[in-house]
């Protein structure tokens, strides 16, 4: 398939069986500033290999899907202004335009399916938005979990969404969502959301056992692997709330929809908490890529 390029080092791993994560590149675009965006993609390339598996991370480049990038690639993006925030409506569109694009959750699994990857590591999952009932505005990656053979393992979903609803649609979708050694379901920054997780297991191996019980059955579509951030790294829930609501005001206030909503939430996120939120989202996000490698690695055995 010439519009998907796979490198080699993920090619030879995928070949021979071996443990092999996705990475997802709106979390280097539109998810932090620079240079802090570079160095965390770095970080959690270094996490998958420590947890003995191969990073996969995943962008639009040069009119192709790229599968692995080179470091110097991955440098080129994290500077880069303009890049596209690509999902499944647009990922064709920058192919063919041979603009950068970078991957959403609901691109990265579309494009990790193609390779052959069935483990995915990112920050926190879109969902149902705050006033869904008047905007209709329900992220893609939902409905990709439930089409997209890819387990992803993140903190739950983005704490500034509407979360009862969002664990409403992915049941109602038919997504196992999967609480790892926890009974609650995560709040992104937060442990805690004070919503029951649908389903808990406590062992990377009883995680492994499930995703090739459902996919051998012919249950198509993802699963939720829900990991919460570190007791040392999380913003309590009650500390954050009022801070969500408040950068959710702001993006109200300027007239901010669409695709443009979340990243300017978490830009002003940063501000309002004097960057303790970009420091848990950078914490949460290794965790997740260390998890992410285990899982892999059982998969793959």
């Amino acid at each position: 398939m010439p519009a998907l390029k796979i490198a080699d080092e993920v090619r030879d791993a995928i070949a021979a069986r071996r443990a092999v994560v996705a990475l997802e590149t709106t979390i280097v675009t539109h998810g932090m500033p620079y240079p802090e965006n570079l160095a965390t993609a770095r970080s959690l390339e270094s996490e998958v290999r420590a947890g003995g598996a191969v990073p996969a991370t995943i962008a639009v480049m040069g009119g192709a899907v790229r599968v692995g990038l080179a470091d110097a690639e991955l440098e080129c993006l994290a500077a880069a202004k303009g890049v596209l925030k690509l999902s499944r409506n647009d990922l064709a569109y920058a192919i063919a335009t041979g603009q950068p694009g970078a991957t959403t959750v609901a691109a990265t699994m579309i494009c990790a399916r193609l390779a052959g990857i069935r483990v995915f590591a990112t920050g926190g999952i879109g969902g149902v938005h705050r006033g869904a009932e008047s905007s209709f505005d329900v992220s893609a990656d939902l409905e990709e979990l439930a089409r997209t053979s890819v387990a992803v393992v993140c903190a739950g979903a983005k704490a500034l969404l509407d979360l009862p609803k969002t664990l409403e649609y992915l049941e109602t979708r038919g997504v196992p969502v999967i609480g790892y050694g926890t009974s609650e379901f995560p709040a992104f920054w937060s442990r805690s959301s004070g919503l029951p997780v649908p389903l808990r297991l406590d062992s990377i191996a009883e995680i492994a056992r499930l995703l090739d019980l459902k996919w051998s059955l012919g249950l198509e579509g993802g699963a939720v692997v829900a990991n919460p951030a570190g007791v040392a790294d999380e913003i309590p829930r009650e500390e954050m709330e009022p801070y969500i609501e408040a950068a959710v005001r702001a993006a109200a206030a300027r007239g901010i929809s669409g695709k443009g909503v979340t990243p300017y939430i978490l830009s002003r996120l940063v501000e309002i908490t004097g960057g303790r939120s970009l420091k848990a989202n950078i914490a949460l996000a290794r965790g997740n890529a260390r998890v992410a490698a285990a899982l892999a690695s059982a998969w793959a055995a």
